[in-house]
């Protein structure tokens, strides 16, 4: 059964549900968060997401070794956790109107919460779905508090094993979540498609027997179409106005033109799927004339024979089928034929 968020179905009979996540491409001014919001709607999305935090519920303002990040292919290598997140947070008093903003436009909003007074938050704001991110995905009493509000809950699984998606998904419907969607995700940014493992989502399906989708941190679009090919029916990808004006997470953010491509291929993905299908379809039975057939190479007078010279193997295709090309052969016309007849077998 598909799941059905803000009166929009999200399921294998449904175009697949596009999401652009906000994160902290704002660059800390709601004037670009809302102008970010309709760009989106201009390239068609489904909805939008936001995390909600603040650098205080999200860590400790700590300097020691802990709190860094110290991987040196990191985006943000070098910087303290409360640092980073001080930078990449969304003002709560701008949730509000971002809600609005997308509400006006038609698109579903959401939102990330990394606490329960986020969830309290959100509640107010009456948010119809809940995202899970993935190094929350183990968070057990986070996951009950969200459960716990009965609304549909979209669980990135990046790092989770197989054992603590089981305990998360029993945690959730335990607590009273009835509709989950899992998305599987690579914890990388950028992600590469080599470690992306897309063959994961129709195992995951099977599995856990819910809705899957993909939470897609690659660059450009290839791997969010390969993903409906395999079953997803929802994909979230960072967006932003301009990679080139910087932010957070804009080195593996979609710009709107991308994010617009992202949305048409993915249908044309979904649409291309159908359903297993031999033979003509409604559009190509006009086309069966172009197809081979037996017709009359030169005029026959009647009892004249079929030969190589008088019987050819042409397009169009209204004569007999060129199996019967050797039956044919040798055999005697019964009236004249003139050049250009198919052949059928009232005329041997």
């Amino acid at each position: 059964m598909p799941i059905e968020i803000a009166n929009k179905q999200i399921g294998e009979n449904c175009p697949p549900f596009i999401v652009a996540e906000m994160s902290g491409n704002h660059n800390q001014s709601l004037k670009r968060a809302l102008e970010i919001v309709e760009a989106a709607a201009k390239a068609g999305v489904d909805a939008i997401k936001l995390q909600t935090y603040t650098p205080d519920t999200m860590t400790l303002d700590v300097n020691t070794p802990d709190f860094f990040i110290e991987d040196k292919e990191s985006l943000w290598k070098d910087r303290t956790l409360y640092d980073l997140y001080q930078e990449a947070y969304t003002p709560w008093e701008w949730h509000k109107p971002i809600f609005e903003k997308c509400r006006e436009l038609g698109l579903i909003v959401f939102s990330t919460p990394f606490d329960e007074t986020a969830v309290d938050f959100l509640e107010e704001l009456d948010v119809p779905c809940y995202k899970i991110a993935s190094f929350e995905n183990t968070d057990l009493p986070l996951i009950k508090k969200v459960a716990s509000t009965g609304k549909p809950m979209i669980i990135s699984t990046g790092m989770a094993t197989v054992a603590e998606l089981d305990e998360t998904v029993r945690t959730a419907r335990e607590a009273g979540c009835k509709d989950i969607i899992l998305l599987k995700c690579t914890s990388t940014y950028p992600a590469s498609p080599e470690d992306t493992n897309l063959l994961t989502i129709p195992h995951m399906r099977e599995l856990f027997n819910c809705e899957v989708g993909l939470s897609d941190h690659t660059l450009g679009i290839g791997a969010a179409v390969a993903s409906v090919a395999l079953g997803a029916t929802f994909i979230e990808k960072h967006f932003t106005l301009s990679r080139a004006e910087g932010g957070v997470d804009a080195a593996f953010s979609m710009e709107p033109h991308e994010m617009r491509m992202l949305v048409e291929e993915t249908k044309r993905a979904w649409q291309a799927l159908g359903k297993i299908n031999y033979g003509t379809t409604y559009n190509e039975k006009k086309l069966l004339k172009f197809r081979r057939s037996l017709y009359v190479a030169k005029d026959m007078k009647a009892g004249e024979v079929f030969t190589e010279e008088n019987l050819r193997i042409i397009r169009p295709g209204y004569g007999l089928e060129p199996k019967y090309y050797d039956i044919v052969l040798g055999k005697r016309v019964n009236r004249d034929v003139k050049k250009g007849t198919p052949v059928s077998w009232d005329m041997i």
